[in-house]
């Protein structure tokens, strides 16, 4: 078990005291310090993948469930990007990943009937990320996982403004030794024994910070490299679950029209059966269990705030489509429902109600400004997330629109698209042709039913209001291959 040392300076110890003129204690610092943060990402976690949001998952995911029985769950909540680096930058900035052209997973340069937009792969080093925000606020801070968010060093979690770094380098998988168990091999982090298990390992540490720093204000991110493929799962867990689906019927699997030029079909998974990939949720599972029971028995589990997310949709649509996202249309690497539609669950105490339900329409690049006004920390600089601090008791938020922006060729067979979402409508834009369609999210969540033709002046006033923002965030389109036709441009 790695061990960690807290600052020299700790927060005016365990409770400050401050003696009125009439002798009455006052106790200062449990009015004073701000609230710790915990944030759980999970990587191609789709938003049908747990039961909280899913009563017939295969999947089982009780530490999950049971915490969204003590906090707020989102069913309108969306990543930035349909893969993961961009998702990655907006929850560490706040920003639309469009604005310094992170618009791909780094390094995915994938062409197709063109080439892509330039890629931006590394977050830039002026930005000022959440770790380091919160340094204003004396904070520990603590990272785990899943990085992908810069090639060298510098670009690394340690230099942008966390104390620790167990594992977060510029791979974007857990690619060498024996993949999700020991030995790792991972540059960033202390060798396991044999065996390890590397949900388990990240959760020990992480609950070991907690401890370490429980008498000061800490920020805890745990990035999982889970479920991201390789498709590798605990054995025992893997045997429950193959059990379990020899018990289903129906075909797992169906083909559906290609979306990229001169694919003509696409297989797509529609039955959740895959065993190791249960396993692999499962495992997962329990290791935000065993964090959130550090939370209880380190006695800060009442000023910690706690954020429960996902990158992008789930993998449905190749790689070993092991899971699926019905109702949701696509996953992983499409701008459709399935590969944006988070899990979004958040407690934040004395704020959320055990139990509750919003249907806010919420996004990654909420995270950042959320965070900083409960710390205490003003921001000063361009941020396009809000404040979800209204939904969080219950109110509406300001906002009635939501970008999306895939300039690229997704690897999981998404075609390049952007997408925008006001109130209840999503208006999608091919740019392989132009080729627009509209979606009434409400009544047609799985967006089967393309209502552009009926609603003329609604899809000119949204792609109106698109194309406005793509200006305003300098987007960046398809580029022409040597010899090859002129993109479309919007």
């Amino acid at each position: 078990m790695k061990t960690f040392k807290t600052s020299t300076t700790r927060f005016l110890g365990k409770l400050a005291l401050v003696v009125t003129t009439i002798g009455f204690a006052i106790p200062c610092e449990a009015e004073t310090r701000p609230p710790n943060i915990v944030v759980f990402l999970v990587d191609d976690l789709g938003y049908m993948d747990i039961g909280a949001n899913n009563p017939e998952c295969f999947y089982e995911t009780p530490s999950i469930d049971q915490f969204a029985k003590t906090a707020m769950r989102f069913t309108n909540g969306y990543a930035a990007n349909p893969v993961c680096s961009p998702t990655r930058y907006s929850l560490m900035t706040g920003k639309y990943p469009t604005r310094v052209r992170a618009t791909n997973y780094f390094s995915g340069k994938r062409s197709g009937k063109f080439n892509p937009a330039p890629l931006n792969d590394e977050m830039p080093l002026d930005e000022i990320t959440l770790a380091q925000a919160l340094k204003e606020k004396n904070y520990a801070t603590f990272f785990a996982g899943k990085w992908h968010l810069g090639k060298t060093k510098e670009y690394y979690p340690q230099n942008r403004g966390f104390d620790v770094n167990i594992g977060g380098y510029n791979k974007g998988g857990p690619y060498t030794g024996k993949k999700y168990f020991a030995p790792f091999k991972n540059p960033e982090m202390e060798e396991s024994p044999e065996g390890d298990h590397l949900p388990d390992r990240l959760a020990r540490d992480s609950a070991a910070f907690i401890e370490a720093n429980k008498d000061k204000p800490f920020l805890v991110y745990l990035s999982f490299y889970s479920v991201h493929t390789p498709l590798i799962g605990r054995p025992d867990l893997v045997k429950k679950y193959k059990a379990k689906a020899e018990k289903l019927k129906g075909n797992a699997f169906t083909e559906v029209p290609g979306a990229v030029a001169g694919k003509k079909k696409q297989k797509l998974r529609v039955k959740q059966d895959h065993a190791v990939y249960a396993a692999m949720v499962e495992a997962m599972d329990q290791a935000v269990g065993k964090v959130l029971k550090q939370l209880e028995a380190s006695g800060v589990a009442d000023n910690t705030i706690v954020v429960f997310t996902s990158d992008n949709g789930g993998l449905s649509t190749s790689e070993g489509w092991p899971t699926s996202n019905l109702p949701l249309r696509g996953g992983k690497g499409w701008i459709y429902e399935g590969g944006i539609r988070e899990p979004w669950i958040i407690r934040y105490p004395g704020v959320t109600k055990p139990g509750a339900v919003s249907e806010e329409v919420i996004c990654s690049i909420d995270l950042y400004p959320t965070v900083m006004k409960a710390s205490g920390v003003e921001t000063k600089h361009v941020i396009d997330g809000v404040d979800l601090s209204p939904a969080l008791k219950g109110e509406s938020l300001e906002r009635d629109t939501l970008y999306w922006h895939y300039p690229h060729y997704s690897n999981q067979g998404g075609p390049p698209g952007g997408a925008i979402r006001v109130g209840d409508y999503k208006l999608v834009e091919r740019y392989e042709d132009g080729k627009v369609m509209l979606f009434n999210l409400k009544k047609d969540l799985g967006e089967k039913n393309d209502l552009s033709a009926q609603h003329p002046e609604r899809v000119s006033e949204m792609r109106a209001k698109l194309h406005k923002w793509y200006q305003s965030v300098d987007a960046q389109f398809l580029q022409k291959k040597k010899g090859g036709p002129e993109p479309w441009r919007p």
